[in-house]
């Protein structure tokens, strides 16, 4: 499919009244894991359009193009507004947020599968592994505090056991900037992966930052600010990675697209009637303002939109599934890997003076303060060993023993030259 030569509907509204606000939920209970995801996916994806539409509109002076920017941003809002609806009430904070990490996995684990781009593939790598230690970490804490076993609403699609562990996530500020893409001509599948990361990771890091002030309990009040943080630093690596000499008005396109994109994969992969049903009005609204965007660019630069998207065809839709033979070959082969500036290295190859070491010095002393490794403490004292779902024997032998939470991988070569 390609939008651009795809009209919306004849009659297709910007805005609606309230009732169109109110789509009927999910039942969480019955409905497939990635119905939960992609819901979540979307969320994202409308907030990421609406603050980049508020950061364009202060830096416009054209206010009869700041008019066109507020009509497409109330659209967006209502747009996001109707997504949240359809996450039901019943469903708890941390039965969400298992929903969250199982998208960050799922999704990323697909985009790297698919992207062209180097860079951008290490990044999708680097994190994914990260990802899938907090899908972990927030299981076991399910399992303390809610007696709910996490296994059951990732649908046996994910597996739950250590990824690289989240004490080894934190890293200098310094070493979350990449290079950014900026060829003439990027594939249209590498200008949606990191566009679409960028957003979904952000979601994540919002969520995380609002619930770690509101959570009841104090060790989940940690455990969010602690993961937050970590999903900051992925904010950063991946938005390093987007084009910066892109107009306001060629990335307002690339959003439109991009959400053009998610909501028809959205539509042709779901599985609960009426949800598909609302993803397929989505899809029309945006249609209508992805046309309006190009518009835009027209009118106030003179470009088509093939000159920055030179092949309007989507590419496959995106498919929420499993990944557990890819997350574990990864796993197997850099749970060890850090970053280093712009690069992805074994923690053991750095110099002895190292930012990661210094920050891991500042930050996480003593061991005993991380709350993401306390939890896994607390958990194996309590039952005698952790909570984990794994098809198989874990591919990394240090983090087989569910009777210990392994701190050291991912962060001890760079640690023990400081001894």
């Amino acid at each position: 499919m390609n939008p651009f030569e795809n009209l919306p509907a004849k009659g297709t509204e910007f805005y609606h009244d309230w009732e169109h606000l109110w789509p009927e939920p999910y039942d969480f209970r019955e409905a497939d894991p990635y119905t939960r995801t992609r819901v979540i996916l979307m969320n994202g994806t409308e907030f990421e359009n609406v603050w980049f539409s508020h950061q364009f509109f202060r830096h416009s002076v054209d206010n009869d193009l700041r008019r066109v920017l507020a009509l497409l941003r109330r659209s967006e809002q209502q747009q996001q507004k109707a997504v949240s609806h359809l996450k039901p009430r019943e469903e708890s904070i941390l039965a969400h947020t298992i929903g969250y990490e199982q998208l960050a996995v799922d999704l990323t684990a697909y985009l790297a599968k698919h992207v062209t781009d180097e860079g951008l593939k290490n990044a999708l790598d680097f994190a994914l592994l990260e990802d899938f230690d907090h899908l972990y970490r927030y299981a076991d804490y399910m399992e303390l505090h809610e007696k709910q076993h996490a296994e059951d609403l990732v649908g046996g699609y994910t597996e739950i056991m250590p990824g690289r562990p989240t004490i080894a996530h934190h890293r200098h500020p310094y070493d979350s900037v990449r290079f950014p893409m900026t060829d003439k001509a990027p594939a249209t599948v590498d200008v949606l992966a990191a566009n679409i990361i960028t957003a979904a990771e952000q979601q994540t890091m919002n969520f995380y930052m609002n619930v770690c002030g509101v959570y009841p309990d104090e060790t989940g009040r940690r455990l969010y600010e602690e993961i937050g943080m970590i999903e900051e630093q992925h904010v950063s690596q991946y938005g390093s990675l987007l084009n910066p000499n892109l107009t306001w008005l060629e990335n307002l396109l690339v959003h439109q697209y991009t959400e053009c994109y998610l909501y028809w994969s959205c539509f042709e992969t779901e599985s609960t009637r009426h949800v598909r049903a609302f993803w397929e009005k989505m899809l029309e609204m945006e249609l209508a303002h992805l046309h309006t965007a190009a518009e835009l660019l027209k009118e106030y630069e003179n470009r088509e939109w093939q000159q920055v998207i030179p092949d309007g065809n989507f590419p496959e839709p995106l498919m929420l599934t499993g990944n557990i033979p890819y997350v574990r070959e990864v796993l197997k082969n850099t749970v060890n890997h850090t970053a280093r500036r712009e690069y992805y290295v074994p923690v053991d190859t750095l110099p002895v003076e190292s930012d990661f070491a210094e920050y891991q010095k500042k930050v996480n002393q003593p061991v005993e303060n991380v709350v993401s490794h306390q939890v896994i403490e607390e958990i194996i004292a309590r039952n005698g060993r952790d909570v984990r779902f794994q098809t198989a024997e874990h591919p990394v032998p240090e983090l087989r023993d569910r009777r210990k939470d392994n701190v050291l991988v991912g962060r001890e070569g760079a640690l023990a030259k400081q001894r």
